[in-house]
Parts: structure tokens; sequence; C-alpha cells
């Protein structure tokens, strides 16, 4: 194997390579009773544990196909596996599974909702998410009031926001009524917050926001929010081509077709 720990459990599904690596400062990965550090390799017989649960090295094969899914998440629900507050995750709602753990594709505030990619292949899951890969995000955009077309143009130019310049790539008028418009706005990374902290540098409120497309894959239509479905094999074949990664025989996942109870 002689691996770095952090790669090995991120292909297996135990999280993305970030996630276990404050994991591993943490001093929640032990390796042979020993608290993990950055970059120390597996070796064959190696005994591994996160939160004192031995991992089981059997997982670790490179043939193992991965799952893929679509979930569209609702407003109200966190991306992330438990709450303090007890408020609902994404992770609630998920196809169940036994050898390995869903890893969200990047996150989605809890007032935003739409697409959510999530898959059990940690390596994709950290390719995707890394900056050099400038995958496209598309949303649509409510926007309450009036929008000025200089508005427009600032956005699109470069604004100031207090973590750096930031821009959309592209904004379609989408159409609406009344005091309500939307927009389709287009960007290539995933700060937090950051397609409303662009409008509202220009004195403007989103009202509602929602995710359509990440790089090749757009929520489907029929797709109500709360449920999931599989990825079909085209989507997965795309998104390991946009990770620069080979593409691994993809396991069916059934989606569900209600919302599940939560997790125990």
């Amino acid at each position: 194997m002689s691996e770095r720990v952090q790669k090995v459990l991120a292909s297996a599904g135990y999280g993305s390579r970030r996630e276990l690596e404050n994991w591993i400062r943490a001093g929640r990965i032990t390796i042979n009773g020993k608290p993990a550090e950055l970059g120390q390799r597996l070796n064959e017989g190696d005994r591994v544990s996160i939160d004192d649960r031995p991992v089981s090295l059997s997982g670790l094969r490179k043939d193992i196909p991965s799952r893929n899914i679509i979930y569209h998440k609702p407003a109200g629900e966190l991306t992330t596996r438990s709450d303090p507050e007890g408020r609902p995750t994404v992770f609630d709602h998920l196809p169940r599974l036994r050898e390995a753990r869903w890893i969200s594709v990047g996150r989605l505030d809890i007032n935003t909702s739409g697409l959510l990619l999530l898959t059990t292949d940690g390596e994709l899951a950290n390719r995707l998410m890394h900056p050099s890969s400038a995958l496209e995000r598309e949303y649509a955009v409510r926007i309450l009031g009036e929008v000025d077309p200089s508005a427009i143009r600032r956005m699109s130019r470069g604004v100031a926001l207090e973590d750096g310049m930031a821009r959309f790539k592209s904004i379609r008028d989408a159409g609406g009524s009344g005091a309500n418009h939307w927009y389709h706005v287009v960007l290539t990374e995933g700060r937090n917050r950051e397609v409303r902290r662009i409008w509202e540098s220009q004195g403007l409120r989103v009202s509602r926001l929602i995710r359509i497309r990440f790089g090749p894959v757009t929520l489907p239509r029929k797709l109500r929010p709360g449920r999931s479905q599989p990825l079909e094999d085209a989507g997965v074949q795309a998104l390991y081509q946009a990770a620069g990664l080979k593409h691994k025989a993809t396991a069916g996942t059934k989606s569900k077709g209600r919302r599940g109870g939560r997790r125990k």
C-alpha cells in the first residue's frame, strides 16, 4: 500500500482529504495505536482507527466501484453529518451504505437549496472541490427590487469582498414579475456565501438561491427537494474527466422515493 493515510482514507470514502487532514491534526486518527501524522504512509498490516473505532482496510481496494448521487437539498438543511442543535442535515435522508460513507462535494448554506453531489470516492470529491479545478457553479438567484445595469457590470468585472476580489463569470436575466426578478449566475469557485455576498455588495438582497448546476451535472427538473437519485454513468464519466481521474465502474444506488427518517 505505502500511501499517505489521508489519501488512502479519502479514496475509501471516509471523508475528503481536507476533512481527514483536520482529523489528523485533531488527533482523531491513529495508526498502530499512535496518533497519525500528516503525510504518514500506510503499509500492509497497519491498524488504523478513527475516533478509536477500527477502520477496515479491506475497503481500501482500488477496484471497489464508487457510488455517486444527486441530492436536491431543500432550504433549512445543513450540509454536515450532525448538528449540536439537532437541526436536520442532508445526511439524514440519503441512501444507507454499509462499507462506505457519503462525502458531499462542497457545501450549500442552510438557506440555499438545489444540487448537491455526493460520492463515496474521496479522491474524486477532493479533486472537484480543489480551487485548481475551476469548475463552474450555476445558481438561480431571486432578487428583491430593481437591479441597475451598472451593478450587473460591476459584478461581472469584480467586486471587493472581505476575503478578496470576486466576480460572476456570467449573469443572465431569467425573468420575473412584480418586486422579484430572477437571474442565472455562474462562478468558478465556492467561497462561503459568495453568491449572496456579491449581490449584497451592490446593496441588493437575495430572497431565494438555488444551485442548478455543478460542472457538467445539472439538477434534474423532476427531482423534488429532499430526494436523491443515482448519477447516470454519463454524468459520472463527465465528473471523473473534469477531475482528471480514471473513471471507476459505478455501483448502483436506489433513489429514495420519499424522505427517510433520521439516521440512528
